[in-house]
C-alpha cells in the first residue's frame, strides 16, 4: 500500500474500516493488495470517522423513514437501532456484554479475562446489553421528539462517527492485557493517525450546528464521550491491566450512550 497514491491510501484505509466494523457488502478494488488483512489501527484508524458516518447513516435513513411513515418517536428509534446491529453485525455491543460478564462476574484478574473469552452471556452481559439497548433507543426517541427526523438523524450519524474513535482511547493509553487475541495483534494507533481521526470525528459532531442544533451542546457531547471511553479506560486498567477487543467495544457503547445523554438534556436547548 505504501506504494499507492494519497489518494488511493486514504480509500483503502476507510474500505478496511467499513470491512472491520460493519458486515456492508464492500467490493474489492483492483488497487487493493490485502483487503481482507487485519485492520492496520497503526494508520488506517484515522478514516474511521468516516466509516462511522457511512454505518450510521444506515440507522439515519431509517430513522427518517420510520418518522416519514408516521411511526411514534419510539417505534421509529427501535427500527434505526435494529438496523444499526444489522449493520455492524452487533459487533460493540459483542464486546460490552463479554466486558459486564468479567468485570462484573471474575474476582481474579484471570478469572475476568478467562469469562471474558466466553462468548456466552451471563447476568452481567445480559444486563448491560439491554440497558444499553433500552437508553439508547429511548434516547433516540427523545431527539426525533426534541429536534425533528433531520436534525436526529445527523446526531445520530454524528455518535456513530465520534464514538468509534472515542472506543480507541483504551487501545492508545494500556498494553493488551492478554497475549491473543484482537487486541493483542492490533498495532497502536500512532499519535498523528489519533490527531487526524480526532479532528475528522469533531468535524463530523460540530456538523448539525449548521441545521441549527446547540454548538455547546454539540462540544458537551463531545467531551462526554471521551469521558465515557475514559471511564472504560480506567475500569480496565484497575481491573485487568489493560486492553482487549471487549474493552474498546464496551467504551463506543458507553460513548454513545454518553452523547445521547448530554444531547437529549436540557443542555441542547
Amino acid at each position: 500500500m505504501t506504494n499507492l497514491s494519497l489518494p488511493l491510501r486514504l480509500a483503502a484505509d476507510l474500505l478496511a474500516c467499513l470491512r472491520f466494523y460493519s458486515r456492508l457488502p464492500v467490493p474489492v478494488f483492483a488497487f487493493e493488495t490485502a483487503p481482507y488483512a487485519m485492520l492496520d489501527f497503526a494508520r488506517s484508524v484515522r478514516l474511521l470517522p468516516l466509516a462511522g458516518a457511512i454505518i450510521g447513516s444506515v440507522g439515519a435513513g431509517v430513522l427518517m423513514g420510520s418518522a416519514a411513515a408516521g411511526l411514534p418517536p419510539l417505534a421509529c428509534a427501535a427500527f434505526a437501532l435494529a438496523a444499526l446491529l444489522l449493520t455492524t453485525g452487533a459487533f460493540h455491543e459483542d464486546g460490552l456484554a463479554d466486558s459486564a460478564d468479567g468485570l462484573g462476574g471474575g474476582v481474579t484478574r484471570e478469572r475476568k479475562l478467562e469469562i471474558m473469552k466466553d462468548s456466552r452471556i451471563g447476568t452481567f452481559g445480559g444486563a448491560a446489553l439491554v440497558s444499553s439497548l433500552l437508553l439508547r433507543t429511548i434516547l433516540i426517541a427523545e431527539l426525533l421528539t426534541l429536534f425533528g427526523a433531520e436534525r436526529a438523524a445527523l446526531l445520530i450519524i454524528a455518535a456513530n462517527a465520534a464514538s468509534r474513535v472515542a472506543a480507541l482511547t483504551p487501545h492508545y493509553l494500556l498494553p493488551p492485557a492478554r497475549t491473543d487475541g484482537a487486541a493483542w495483534a492490533a498495532a497502536r494507533p500512532l499519535p498523528a493517525t489519533l490527531a487526524i481521526a480526532g479532528i475528522l470525528a469533531s468535524a463530523i459532531v460540530l456538523a448539525p450546528s449548521l441545521a441549527g442544533v446547540s454548538l455547546i451542546a454539540l462540544f458537551a457531547g463531545l467531551a462526554a464521550m471521551l469521558a465515557g471511553a475514559g471511564i472504560m479506560t480506567e475500569i480496565a486498567r484497575r481491573q485487568i491491566g489493560g486492553q482487549t477487543g471487549d474493552i474498546a467495544g464496551a467504551s463506543q457503547q458507553i460513548a454513545e450512550i454518553f452523547f445521547f445523554a448530554i444531547l437529549a438534556s436540557r443542555l441542547a436547548h
